[in-house]
């Protein structure tokens, strides 16, 4: 068993990862399953996403991650300060200037590839188009749990602005549970406008533009907000560290009405969870914001803004498993994934979904 820091145990068999999007089999986005829990009837209820709206009701507002995925992988020949060139993985994450990134290098392993946890200031990185990349100092000296650096603040040397160069040069990042490459348009959601997630907010997947029309024509509001996302932490249980929000005033405004005429606030993935607890009052009121958050939703802390969230399955030791548990409490989150494993529910971005309702 694996015990988790929200200590929730379940076993995980490698069969379970979605190793390719539903369209790639004939089926459209909405036809993956969907978990439905009610928290207060310990109740888990078997469906797929194409039956969402009735399990909403007229007066519940959605909100969406508008954040568009990058091509935020790229090959890439690591120079030591000895002269050695090595592949490796170049992963962007988040922007800190113009040229200044926070970045992951990755190294390729037997199961795809594990973060290279070794380099040094100074060394340089080659990358396509007759680019580079030079390591500053580690990102808030943020580190593996098995030791190491993680993540860096590199200096960009590029031909062109970074999202152009992606644009280019790059891949969607992905992972060994993932064996072929899917073009960026199976990475982005129907919602995405605003290009800047390192990898795909995935809650929003399965929407598809009939869902949203036969929500909207239920009562259900759709807003959006937006949550840059960075590169994932699937290799340790570290908590999730700074991203780019911003809670528009209409969703403020979206999000408040419905909270003070009893509908309930449902937020699609942990990035608009985070982003609204983000932008939420200590009185429960959402107020326009943007920036940069380091909000770590725990049980401890609880959740002020959410009343119910949309999410995919999380892998053993992923912090936002720590956010569920604010949502669903233990014995329910404990008991919902246990039947997630029970019943073959798929996991990961081209997954299953899990609709949490109070």
């Amino acid at each position: 068993m694996t015990t988790l820091a929200a200590g929730i145990e379940f076993e995980l068999p490698d069969q379970l990862a979605a190793q390719e999007p539903p369209e790639s089999r004939g089926l459209s986005r909405d036809s993956v399953r969907l978990m439905v829990s009610r928290v207060r009837e310990d109740e888990i209820i078997h469906s797929t996403f194409s039956h969402l709206p009735k399990f909403l009701e007229a007066g519940d507002v959605v909100v969406v991650n508008s954040s568009a995925t990058i091509n935020a992988a790229f090959g890439a020949i690591r120079i030591t300060h000895a002269g050695a060139r090595t592949p490796v993985w170049f992963h962007l994450s988040a922007p800190l200037g113009a040229s200044r990134w926070v970045v992951e290098l990755r190294q390729s392993s037997l199961t795809g590839s594990t973060p290279l946890l070794d380099a040094d200031p100074g060394e340089t990185l080659s990358l396509p188009g007759g680019a580079k990349a030079r390591l500053i100092e580690p990102y808030m000296e943020i580190h593996s749990a098995i030791g190491g650096v993680r993540l860096w603040i590199a200096e960009l040397s590029l031909p062109n602005d970074p999202l152009a160069y992606s644009e280019e040069y790059g891949s969607p990042i992905r992972y060994s549970y993932v064996p072929k490459r899917w073009p960026l348009s199976f990475y982005q959601t129907i919602f995405a406008d605003e290009p800047g997630s390192a990898e795909m907010p995935s809650a929003g997947r399965p929407f598809t533009r009939t869902i949203v029309a036969r929500l909207e024509s239920s009562g259900i509001r759709v807003v959006p907000l937006i949550l840059h996302t960075g590169v994932s932490s699937l290799d340790s249980d570290e908590d999730p560290y700074p991203e780019r929000y911003r809670v528009p005033a209409a969703t403020a405004r979206a999000v408040n009405e419905t909270r003070n005429s009893g509908g309930r606030v449902v937020a699609v993935g942990t990035t608009v969870v985070r982003a609204l607890e983000t932008a939420v009052s200590y009185n429960g009121e959402v107020r326009p914001s943007e920036g940069w958050t380091d909000v770590v939703i725990t049980p401890d802390r609880g959740v002020r803004a959410v009343d119910a969230m949309l999410t995919g399955f999380h892998a053993p030791k992923a912090s936002h498993l720590s956010m569920l548990e604010a949502i669903a409490g233990h014995d329910h989150l404990s008991r919902s994934y246990n039947a997630a494993v029970q019943n073959r529910y798929a996991w990961h971005e081209f997954g299953d979904v899990h609709l949490i309702l109070p």
